[in-house]
């Protein structure tokens, strides 16, 4: 008879538990995705300084069409915007480099200038190339604050023996600031496009 009560105890008790751990992991779940999300959404916008937006712009993509650019092909974009004003364009594109397909994000501001670029997604050489995805890469911080015409009238200095992908990242860059430039109304506007 007590063998029977601790079974069954021991079984109230196992199914207690599995019952508890369930509703956890269910009510934290949603909390959790979001808290993932967030911090995905975060690792994208950290080149952009913070001061230069309020909204959240990853919720407001531009409806541009995947198109493809003379060097690169452009995959969307997002506006940036602080108190309610268009301050940035994040521009979403696509080019080929020595290994592979190169991802960027390339920020610029309502002024066409340069706010910095991050690396997707890269295939390239981890001991060259590859460098482009390193938080804080040198070479691509030194684009900051340039616009079309000092990419055009400056050389660029290329990442040492990764002559490819430097010009990959280079182009898909002079791309960018050319379709900002040529669309610059439609892509700062909100009317422009709503």
């Amino acid at each position: 008879m007590k063998s029977r009560r601790g079974v069954l105890l021991a079984l109230l008790i196992a199914i207690g538990g599995g019952t508890l751990i369930l509703t956890l992991q269910h009510l934290t779940a949603d909390h959790a995705a979001r808290q993932a999300l967030a911090l995905k959404r975060q690792a994208l916008l950290d080149l952009l300084p913070a001061d230069r937006y309020d909204n959240q712009p990853l919720e407001q993509p531009l409806p541009i069409a995947v198109q493809p650019l003379e060097e690169s092909q452009l995959l969307g974009g997002y506006r940036v915007s602080l108190s309610g004003q268009p301050s940035a364009v994040l521009l979403r594109l696509s080019t080929s480099g020595y290994a592979g397909p190169i991802e960027l994000l390339i920020a610029i501001d309502r002024d066409g200038k340069l706010l910095g670029i991050k690396t997707l997604a890269q295939s390239e050489t981890p001991s060259l190339g590859g460098l482009i995805s390193q938080p804080g890469n040198p070479w691509l911080a030194s684009f900051k604050g340039r616009s079309r015409t000092d990419m055009q009238d400056s050389t660029v200095d290329q990442i040492a023996g990764a002559t490819l992908t430097s010009r990959a990242v280079i182009s898909a860059t002079h791309d960018a600031l050319r379709y900002f430039d040529e669309h610059r109304s439609s892509l700062l506007e909100p009317d422009a496009h709503d």
